[in-house]
C-alpha cells in the first residue's frame, strides 16, 4: 500500500513538471524576419530608437515597428496565451493611423480597429491553445504608411515544452533569368544625353563584350573628344543643338554601332540617373576608401558597361565646422574630395554628394543653411556632378508648411547650382511633401523623392512602388519621380550588412517596377560583394532600356484585382512595356505563408484593356526571349510577389 502511494506521488510530481509553463517576451526572440514599412524593427525601442511610449505612458518592453508590418511565429501548438498591449507610438505625430491584427493558422483572432495618435494602448489577451502559427500584422489604416509608428507593448507568449520561434513567411532560392551578354561588342546605355552649352561633358560609352574593346565616334560637336581605349567622351560644346553621334565599338570578334543623340541645351538628366548611393549599405560609416572601392567595383563588375555611372556619397562626409571664410570642409574620413572626384572621372564615372537646406543634415552634420552659393561653388571645384538635397532640419527654419515655404530652399539652391557653370543633377529629397511631383520641375529639380525611406521588405518596397500611379503625369525627360533607392544585394544602413530580405521574386518585381516607373536606379548595396543573382538583376539591358527609354513616360496602372496588378508604359518606338504582377492576397491573412508553399497565380489582361489592338509580338524581357504573337489576351503564370515583364511590338511582316 505504501509503495503504491509513493508511486502515485512521484507520478504526480512528474505530471506537474511536464505541465509547467514558461513565458517568453516578443523582444527576446529573433526579430530579423519581421517586416516593417520603414526603418528597422527594434526591441524595447520605437521605430526611431526612442523609449516606447503610447498616450504618454512609457513601456520598458516591447517591439517598435512601422506599418505595414508583419511577423510570423511558430508555436507548434505548444502555447496557451498571447498577451500584449498595442498602440501608436507618441513619436509618430497626429497623422498616424494603424490597425493591429493577431491571426492564428490563417484566421483573424483579434482586430484592434483603427488606432490613432494619442489613443490609449489597447490590451489583447488570447487563448492560443493548439495554434501552430501565429501572425502579428499592422496595417496602414487605409490611408498610407506615413508616420505609422506602431508598438507591440509588453508582448509575451505563455508556452510549454517548445519555445516559440519567429519564421520567415516566404523563402525561395535565387534564380538567374538574364542570359549572359554576347562576347561580340554590344553598345548599351541611353539613346539621348543632355548637357548645357559650354559646360564640361563626361560620358562613358557602355559596351559589353570581350576585352579589349576599341571605341570610335563620328559627329562629335565642339571640342568633344573620345578616348579610343577607355571609351570616355569628354570636353565642351558651346553651340546649342541636337547632334547625332555615331558610336562604334569593336573587338577581335566583331563590331557594333549605335547612334547617341547629344542634346546641347538647357536640359540635363534626359533619362533617369543610374548609379550607386552609399546610404543603404554604409549609412554614416561611409568613407573615402569605401567610395573609391565602389568606383573600382562599378568598373570591374561590368556594371559600368551597362550604363551605371553615378557614385553618390550620402550623409556623413561633412566636417564639424567651416573655415573662417565659411567654406564647408570634408571630415577626416574624406581627406581629399577633389582627388576623389578626379578618381571617379578618370574611370568615366560621376561623383555625387549630399547636403541639407537646414543647419544640419539628418545625421547631424553641417547643412548648407545661409551658405548655399558658397557650398555650390565648393562642390563644383571638387568636380561634383550630382546633389541630393535633403529637407531634414529645415523644418526648424520653415515658417509653415505652405507651398511657398516648401519651395523656398530648393529655389535658392537651384540658382546656386546654375551659377557654378557646371552640370550638377539636382535631386530633391523632402519625402513627397506638398505633392512635390506637381512642382518639382518649377524649382529646378531633375528628380524628387515621392515617399519616405525604403527598407528591404516587401511591405516597404511594394507599398512605395505600387502607389506611384498618381505621380505618372509629372515624369518627363529631365524630370523624374523618385521612389527611393534599390534594396537588392547586401544592405545594412551602417557598417553591418545583410542580404536583402526581399525574396528573389520580390527583387525581380523591384527592378521591373522601378524600370516601368522611369525611376532613378540607384543601387544601395555593397558593390564589392555582388553575387551572381544581384549582378543578373542589374545587368539586363532590355530591362534597363525600359527605364532609360527616351520618351520619358512613366508607367500607369491599367488593372487591379485581388492580389494582381497590371502596369503599362508607352515607349519611344511605339511599343509597349507591360508588367504582370502577382502581389499576393492583400488581406491580413494573406500577408503570411501558412502552408509553406510558394503559390503562383495566372495574371491576365486583354489587349483592349491595354488600349491596343492585335496582333502583337510578345517578348519576355528578363529571359530576353520571344514568346510569339497574341491578338486578344496576355495570360501568364506569375510567382508569388513576382512579375512577368513583357514588351509588345508590331510583328514583322
Amino acid at each position: 500500500m505504501k509503495r503504491t502511494l509513493l508511486s502515485i506521488v512521484i507520478a504526480g510530481l512528474f505530471s506537474s513538471c511536464s505541465a509547467q509553463e514558461s513565458v517568453v517576451y516578443l523582444d527576446e526572440l529573433d526579430l530579423s524576419p519581421m517586416e516593417t514599412g520603414w526603418g528597422e524593427v527594434k526591441a524595447n525601442l520605437s521605430a526611431e530608437g526612442n523609449p516606447l511610449s503610447v498616450a504618454g505612458q512609457v513601456y520598458k518592453r516591447g517591439v517598435g515597428t512601422h506599418a505595414v508590418s508583419s511577423l510570423l511565429l511558430d508555436l507548434q501548438g505548444k502555447a496557451s496565451i498571447f498577451h500584449s498591449f498595442v498602440g501608436v507610438d507618441d513619436e509618430s505625430g497626429k497623422r498616424a493611423s494603424v490597425e493591429f491584427f493577431v491571426l492564428g493558422d490563417g484566421w483573424i483572432l483579434w482586430h484592434s480597429g483603427t488606432m490613432r495618435y494619442g489613443d490609449p494602448a489597447r490590451q489583447v489577451k488570447l487563448d492560443v491553445k493548439g495554434i501552430k502559427k501565429l501572425g502579428l500584422y499592422v496595417s496602414d489604416g487605409g490611408d498610407g504608411i506615413g508616420w505609422d509608428h506602431a508598438d507591440w507593448l509588453d508582448a509575451k507568449i505563455t508556452y510549454s515544452k517548445t519555445r516559440p520561434a519567429t519564421v520567415r513567411s516566404f523563402v525561395s532560392s535565387p534564380y538567374v533569368l538574364t542570359p549572359p551578354a554576347p562576347e561580340t561588342p554590344r553598345i548599351n546605355g541611353p539613346e539621348v544625353y543632355g548637357a548645357r552649352p559650354g559646360h564640361f561633358l563626361l560620358y562613358r560609352v557602355p559596351v559589353t563584350g570581350k576585352r579589349p574593346v576599341t571605341y570610335a565616334a563620328e559627329g562629335l560637336p565642339g571640342d568633344l573628344k573620345l578616348d579610343p581605349q577607355k571609351g570616355i567622351i569628354s570636353g565642351t560644346c558651346t553651340a546649342s543643338g541636337d547632334y547625332p553621334v555615331r558610336l562604334k565599338a569593336s573587338n577581335s570578334l566583331g563590331q557594333d554601332e549605335k547612334t547617341l543623340l547629344l542634346r546641347i541645351g538647357d536640359a540635363i538628366c534626359l533619362t533617369p540617373p543610374m548609379g550607386w548611393n552609399s546610404w543603404n549599405c554604409w549609412g554614416l560609416s561611409v568613407d573615402q576608401k569605401k567610395v573609391e572601392a565602389a568606383v573600382d567595383a562599378m568598373v570591374s563588375s561590368g556594371l559600368a558597361d551597362h550604363g551605371w555611372s553615378y557614385i553618390n556619397i550620402d550623409d556623413g562626409w561633412e566636417a564639424a565646422s567651416r573655415t573662417a571664410s565659411g567654406e564647408l570642409l570634408s571630415n577626416d574620413k574624406f581627406p581629399d574630395m577633389k582627388a576623389l572626384g578626379d578618381y571617379a572621372h578618370r574611370h568615366g564615372l560621376k561623383l555625387g554628394i549630399y547636403s541639407s537646406p537646414g543647419t544640419h543634415t539628418c545625421g547631424g552634420y553641417l547643412g548648407s543653411w545661409e551658405h548655399e552659393f558658397q557650398d555650390a561653388q565648393t562642390w563644383a571645384k571638387w568636380g561634383i556632378d550630382y546633389l541630393k538635397y535633403d529637407w531634414c532640419s529645415y523644418d526648424k527654419i520653415a515658417k509653415d508648411q505652405s507651398l511657398a515655404e516648401l519651395q523656398k530652399p530648393y529655389l535658392k539652391m537651384r540658382e546656386a547650382l546654375r551659377e557654378t557653370g557646371r552640370d550638377i543633377v539636382f535631386s530633391l529629397c523632402q519625402y513627397g511633401r506638398g505633392d512635390v511631383w506637381q512642382w518639382g520641375v518649377d524649382v529646378g529639380g531633375n528628380l524628387w523623392r515621392t515617399t519616405g525611406d525604403i527598407t528591404d521588405t516587401w511591405s516597404s518596397m511594394a507599398g512605395i512602388g505600387f502607389r506611384q500611379d498618381k505621380c505618372s503625369p509629372y515624369a518627363s525627360p529631365g524630370h523624374w519621380n523618385d521612389p527611393d533607392m534599390l534594396v537588392v544585394g547586401n544592405v545594412g544602413w551602417g557598417p553591418s550588412l545583410h542580404p536583402s530580405q526581399l525574396t528573389p521574386d520580390e527583387q525581380y518585381t523591384h527592378i521591373s517596377l522601378w524600370s516601368l516607373l522611369s525611376a532613378p536606379l540607384l543601387i544601395g548595396c555593397d558593390l564589392g560583394s555582388l553575387d551572381a543573382f544581384t549582378l543578373n538583376l542589374l545587368t539586363n539591358d532590355e530591362v534597363i532600356a525600359i527605364d532609360q527609354d527616351p520618351l520619358g513616360k512613366q508607367a500607369v496602372k491599367v488593372k487591379e484585382t485581388a492580389g494582381q496588378q497590371v502596369w503599362k508604359k508607352q515607349l519611344a518606338d511605339g511599343s509597349l512595356a507591360v508588367g504582370l504582377f502577382n502581389t499576393g492576397d492583400p488581406s491580413p491573412a494573406g500577408m503570411f505563408n501558412w502552408t509553406g508553399k510558394m503559390e503562383t497565380a495566372t495574371v491576365s489582361v486583354t489587349l483592349q484593356e491595354l488600349g491596343i489592338s492585335g496582333p502583337k509580338k510578345v517578348r519576355d524581357l528578363w529571359r530576353q526571349k520571344d514568346l510569339g504573337v497574341v491578338d486578344q489576351e496576355l495570360n501568364y503564370p506569375v510567382n508569388h510577389h513576382g512579375v512577368v515583364l513583357l514588351r509588345l511590338s508590331e510583328p514583322a511582316h
